[in-house]
């Protein structure tokens, strides 16, 4: 039988152990990971919290997955089935599918960080932190707009608009993941400072915009 959780939802729940082996515990469970961040899924299901999952689950997971967290793929020798986290990793992984942008036409008209109305005044302040990450989340749009697909949770209340001109002409990097999330590490302490910040705004109850201040 399938592992129901509190949230009643045994794929949610999957998804989660998943995403925490892939993206933050893989040293801490004994994985090995190759440096594009792919482990085996024979690996991973042989782990205890994994018992009550099959191979089925996991590929059911990965291809309704409408945030496209995973991808799945054979191996080039050994032709075992491997799994990645496109992105979100807290872990090292020098060669995960990142594509660089380095010009503006590279970047979709909207990019865009999605939080909660309660830690708006402080990233005002202070700027966008990759919080113990290695990259700062982006998302390519606003919700509602059609093929934005990750990079901001469903829940956020806040998008803060990004100046991307305004960014590169300083040299922070971006990138884009293999599931179309646009990520950078943010400045040498990790910050996307608020001077990069075009404008907020305001998803919920209704969207409307609020001007930031920029430093």
């Amino acid at each position: 039988p399938r592992p129901y959780g509190r949230n009643g939802d045994p794929d949610v729940r999957l998804s989660k152990a998943l995403s925490y082996a892939l993206r933050h515990g893989a040293e801490i469970l004994s994985l090995h990971m190759s440096s594009d961040g792919f482990v085996d899924l024979g690996e991973i299901l042989r782990l205890p919290q994994f018992k009550a999952w099959s191979e089925e689950d996991v590929k059911r997971v990965v291809e309704t997955n409408e945030k496209q967290r995973f991808a799945l793929c054979r191996h080039p020798s050994s032709g075992h089935l491997q799994i990645r986290a496109n992105q979100g990793h807290s872990i090292q992984v020098p060669e995960l599918e990142l594509t660089p942008l380095q010009d503006l036409q590279d970047f979709p008209e909207t990019v865009a960080h999605g939080t909660l109305l309660r830690h708006w005044p402080a990233i005002r302040q202070r700027g966008l932190s990759r919080m113990g990450r290695t990259h700062i989340h982006l998302a390519p749009g606003l919700p509602g707009d059609g093929d934005v697909l990750s990079g901001m949770r469903n829940s956020s209340e806040v998008a803060i608009i990004l100046d991307i001109p305004k960014a590169l002409a300083d040299g922070i990097p971006f990138f884009r993941s293999a599931n179309g999330v646009i990520l950078s590490p943010g400045n040498a302490d990790g910050l996307l400072l608020p001077r990069y910040f075009s404008r907020a705004l305001q998803l919920r109850p209704r969207r409307k915009s609020e001007a930031s201040s920029r430093s």
